[in-house]
């Protein structure tokens, strides 16, 4: 893209850009919750959209000058609907965890009982831990995997559920490798009467392009952000049944936010229409590829996967059996130029600073165009790099081997 305006008036921050740009070509990201978003994507945020202020909803605003901002809106509002199967949709929250935070104050009251995934088992911070918002504000149950399968036990859920008869149970993760049964939390919920609420925001891609399993038209509420799998900018957006759209509107704007950033809004709409294509379904289809090709390779070098394979885009290793832990190896394979997030396992011994594992995503090398045979000797890169961690010779070795496999997969810039 370019930066010309920029370049000349503020040469400081397009080096730093520019930097990152280099970076981001020459390495692999790995980052399960990381991607590339299209050059349309990327135009569309750096709009004179951003210039506007529409506090309000289409038709509804609370400034004037808004018809143009209703029609990008609307746009994105019925793509994402066609998408997801939506009854109503909400495009206007900012990022993952605010859209949280709307979906529990349209629902909930505080301290109202809730149910969700512990996050050293998968969960998110805004799953009720007791650091988050949503730890602090409500009176979080939390349900885990089994010890043996790595898998979300369903009659735990269910027998936690009924013992402690929470007004919502959450289904969804941030480091879980497997598919959600959401038509068996829906039937628990009903029994005792409890809201659904489902979060997809790593998975959003994947069930928008058909390949995994959609919750949108079983649960009561569903968040999502817009990047990660979906491929698009960082934001949120909320669906529900069209009987709590009112609530959910309101808990958004004026509950949580002010004005909605327009120029964001256009590049979801964007992201949207480039997901209701053909073409998206065939990525998604090799992102999950990917991911078991590279699962399928972790296990034959003697690493553990959680749960013992992947449904999806993502796996946690359990780095336990090569003795060392997660920032270790975190830090070694950023040496070489490869990207990953420590990650904690079930009922992990070591602080979430520095737990057992490491979380690793195949949407971004998927979107420039590695398959499997890519991920095979990604894993080659990885395995070497954390034997040899603490040789630093061997690790500047990989870093141009990385190099070399990272000029063969441009970021794709048309």
């Amino acid at each position: 893209m370019k930066y010309d305006h920029l370049k000349q008036q503020d040469p400081a921050v397009w080096a730093v850009i520019e930097k990152e740009e280099k970076r981001q070509n020459e390495e692999i990201e790995l980052i399960a919750s990381e991607n590339y978003v299209s050059p349309a994507v990327l135009e569309a945020m750096a709009t004179v959209l951003t210039n506007k202020y529409s506090e309000g909803y289409v038709g509804h605003r609370y400034y004037g000058g808004n018809a143009v901002i209703d029609e990008v809106e609307a746009l994105a509002i019925d793509r994402a609907k066609k998408l997801f199967d939506a009854e109503h949709v909400n495009v206007q929250p900012l990022s993952g965890s605010p859209a949280n935070a709307a979906v529990y104050m349209a629902f909930l009251n505080p301290g109202d009982k809730v149910l969700g995934l512990k996050l050293d088992h998968g969960g998110h911070l805004s799953h009720g831990h007791k650091v988050n918002f949503s730890g602090r504000l409500y009176d979080f149950v939390q349900y885990g995997v089994n010890a043996e399968t790595g898998m979300i036990d369903m009659d735990e859920v269910r027998e936690i559920a009924w013992r402690e008869k929470p007004k919502m149970i959450v289904a969804g993760f941030s480091a879980y490798s497997r598919e959600i049964d959401w038509q068996k939390f829906k039937d628990i919920a009903d029994e005792i009467g409890a809201y659904t609420f489902a979060d997809i925001a790593h998975i959003a891609g994947l069930v928008a392009a058909k390949q995994i399993k959609n919750p949108v038209p079983i649960f009561d509420v569903v968040s999502t952000t817009t990047h990660k799998t979906l491929r698009g900018p960082r934001g949120a957006i909320i669906m529900c049944k069209e009987k709590y759209a009112k609530q959910i509107n309101s808990a958004v704007f004026p509950g949580m936010q002010g004005g909605p950033h327009d120029h964001i809004t256009a590049a979801k709409a964007v992201a949207f229409g480039e997901a209701l294509k053909p073409e998206f379904t065939e990525y998604a289809k090799q992102v999950i590829k990917n991911a078991q090709a590279m699962a399928k390779e972790f296990s034959a070098l003697g690493y553990k996967v959680v749960s013992g394979g992947t449904d999806n885009h993502l796996m946690v290793l359990d780095l336990t059996s090569k003795n060392t832990v997660g920032k270790e190896a975190e830090v070694a394979l950023e040496k070489i130029g490869i990207s990953v997030s420590r990650s904690t396992i079930p009922n992990d011994q070591n602080p979430p600073m520095n737990p057992s594992g490491i979380r690793v995503g195949t949407p971004a090398v998927t979107t420039r165009g590695m398959e499997e045979e890519e991920m095979k000797i990604i894993v080659q890169f990885i395995n070497e790099a954390i034997e040899n961690r603490e040789n630093d010779l061997k690790l500047a070795s990989l870093k141009e081997q990385v190099k070399a496999l990272c000029e063969q997969f441009p970021i794709p810039t048309k």
